[in-house]
């Protein structure tokens, strides 16, 4: 199983900006594609960090960046792309 450290920066609506760094959380794509699809129906994040939980609800969340990206996303994702000014 890869080991590699994961990453999200979550980008709220204020203009501030949460980074967190987190070890593999499912032992292969399908599964961490069921865990994307769970938290957006869930329509919010939660997270051990530190020792405590962050509850953090897509209401003040402007996107999510998450890296890497995983190879397996819903079939209405873009692929590809670049962002520009």
């Amino acid at each position: 199983m890869d080991m590699t450290e994961r990453g999200l920066t979550i980008h709220f609506c204020d203009g501030t900006k949460l980074s967190i760094d987190f070890p593999v959380q499912t032992p292969n794509e399908m599964a961490a594609l069921l865990k994307v699809e769970e938290i957006l129906k869930q329509r919010q994040i939660i997270a051990t960090v530190d020792g405590a939980v962050l509850v953090i609800p897509f209401d003040n969340i402007k996107y999510i960046q998450a890296s890497p990206a995983p190879a397996k996303l819903p079939g209405y994702a873009i692929r590809g792309a670049s962002i520009r000014d």
